[in-house]
Formats: C-alpha cells, sequence, structure tokens
C-alpha cells in the first residue's frame, strides 16, 4: 500500500504561484504512476496532470499546459505540482493520487490511492 500527504496549499493572488508537494509511504512509490487532481465545491473532481512512473512522460489537462509542471523525486519518495500563473477559478481542493498499473491513467477511477488533499485558494 501507499499512503500519501500533500502540502504546499495555501492563498495566493491570482497571477501568483504555489508548489505542491506529495510525500508518499512505501517502497515501491516509484513503480507507480502518479496524478493530480483538484476540486472545486459543488464540482466533480478533475484532472490535473499525472506523470509515469520514471517521470519520462508527463500529461495535463488543456487548461493548465504552459503554466504547471508535474515533476517527481523517486528517491525522496514526493510528487511536485508547480503551478504558476493561478487563476481565481483554480481554488480548490487539490489532491494526490497514485496509479499502481502501468498505465498513466487522466479519470479518477483508475488510481488506487488517495491523499487526503491540501487547499489552494486563489483570490482575485
Amino acid at each position: 500500500q501507499v499512503q500519501l500527504e500533500e502540502s504546499g496549499g495555501g492563498l495566493v493572488q491570482a497571477g501568483g504561484s504555489l508548489r505542491l508537494s506529495c510525500a508518499a509511504s512505501g517502497r515501491t512509490f516509484s513503480s507507480y504512476a502518479m496524478g493530480w487532481f483538484r476540486q472545486a465545491p459543488g464540482k466533480e473532481r478533475e484532472f490535473v496532470a499525472a506523470i509515469s512512473w520514471r517521470g519520462a512522460s508527463q500529461y495535463y489537462a488543456d487548461s493548465v499546459k504552459g503554466r504547471f509542471t508535474i515533476s517527481r523525486d523517486n528517491v525522496k519518495n514526493t510528487v511536485y505540482l508547480q503551478m504558476n500563473s493561478l487563476k481565481p477559478e483554480e481554488t480548490g481542493v487539490y489532491y494526490c493520487a497514485a496509479d499502481r498499473s502501468s498505465r498513466v491513467p487522466t479519470g479518477p477511477g483508475d488510481y488506487d490511492y488517495w491523499g487526503q488533499g491540501t487547499q489552494v485558494t486563489v483570490s482575485s
């Protein structure tokens, strides 16, 4: 099993930046694809970014391409999400997730493990 803990959320002005981290427990972290999702109040959880187990492949939602960067450090068992030029509509709870298959899925239902989330609030 993998336990995930997000950090780095907070309040930022529109146009600002935040870096989220997701620390994972377990010796098999490097074999999991990792994803970031977000959920705004009253809305469904949506895909933000994902990265393959070695970090060779990254995938992004169209809305964040060019502004967000997902990366991972398999020595530190951590995945990151660098978010630049944030917009108020990107306010929500950000979750990291792990998938133990060889895929790099973009659907929330395809992930096996989830963290508790970290709140990101972007003020206008």
